[in-house]
């Protein structure tokens, strides 16, 4: 491999680095070329490219990825999985083959940038899948909508119920309210009104005069 080679590997890697959700780093001591090529088909499945890639140029591309805690990771034999899908996928059947060929230890790895130990690995690869996880997550939040669901039409239900209940027995009726009757208004005829008390005039006094007139008369 020249220089013009070597280069255009170390871009491709600094590529892969940035570009994956996670990496994980194993030990392929042991590993022959047969199993090399099914662990391969297995973890394309996972959305995951495996590479064996020597350790200098890694560290090369580790640099100009920035990615300081990989470099920690390239000591002895160390191939890389590149992780764009399932993280938990790529783990486990890194996990399996490892239990089924006795190699493949892990080593380390990165996600979002952070570093991750083989213990915190192996902890990833126990985890279920992503659509086991996202199922699981929408039965639980589905439980309490689907028990509100009942609730209310339970409760839509009875009010049914009871309403049906008071308009057979009269309680309720779709017919509008009687009106009110109409005040009679008052009579204006001259019949109706109250007559006015007659006003007796008295007669007029006589005057001194005649009372004196009238009083020798009578002594006559």
């Amino acid at each position: 491999m020249n220089r013009e080679q070597k280069t255009a590997l170390v871009d491709e890697l600094s590529d892969q680095i940035r570009s994956a959700e996670a990496i994980f780093a194993v030990d392929y001591r042991g590993i022959s070329v047969a199993d090399a090529a099914d662990l391969r088909g297995r973890l394309r499945d996972a959305g995951t490219r495996f590479r064996v890639v020597k350790n200098s140029l890694t560290e090369r591309a580790s640099d100009q990825a920035d990615a300081e805690p990989l470099k920690a990771l390239l000591e002895g034999p160390t191939a890389l999985a590149f992780v764009s899908g399932d993280a938990a996928l790529a783990a486990k059947a890194l996990s399996d083959a490892g239990r089924t060929l006795g190699t493949l230890a892990f080593k380390g790895g990165m996600m979002n940038g952070t570093a991750l130990s083989a213990e915190q690995v192996q902890s990833i690869a126990r985890l279920p899948a992503r659509d086991v996880l996202h199922g699981q997550l929408v039965g639980t939040i589905a439980a309490p909508l689907s028990g509100l669901v009942r609730t209310l039409n339970a409760l839509i239900a009875g009010l049914a119920v009871q309403l049906q209940q008071m308009a057979e027995q009269g309680l309720v009726t779709g017919a509008a309210p009687a009106p009110e009757a109409a005040m009679p208004e008052a009579e204006t005829d001259a019949e109706s009104e109250v007559p006015e008390p007659e006003v007796t005039e008295p007669e007029p006094e006589q005057p001194e005069t005649e009372q004196a007139s009238d009083a020798e008369a009578s002594e006559e």
